[in-house]
């Protein structure tokens, strides 16, 4: 302590500089803490992107089975009407 100083303005000068130690330290806890969420958000979104475009394959291959599936249930439709005719007409 500095005998010449009064001890009140030792104590604002100590308490000033305390509080500006805190606010520099919460301050770079903060960046660091954003920093890290944003690194943690890169690493989550591309899964998320990945799995929609998964999900969207899933759907237009199952659409695309579906139709395949249709078209052959109508030929083979097509045939048995013709068999039932060629029997009618004998």
């Amino acid at each position: 302590m500095d005998d010449e100083k009064p001890v009140l303005e030792q104590m604002t000068d100590a308490m000033s500089s305390a509080a500006d130690a805190t606010k520099e330290a919460a301050k770079t806890a903060v960046k660091k803490v954003r920093k890290a969420a944003k690194r943690i958000a890169k690493k989550v979104t591309p899964k998320k992107k990945a799995a929609k475009k998964a999900k969207k394959a899933a759907k237009k291959s199952s659409a695309k089975k579906s139709a395949k599936k249709s078209a052959k249930k109508a030929v083979k439709k097509v045939a048995k009407k013709k068999k039932k005719a060629k029997k009618s007409k004998r």
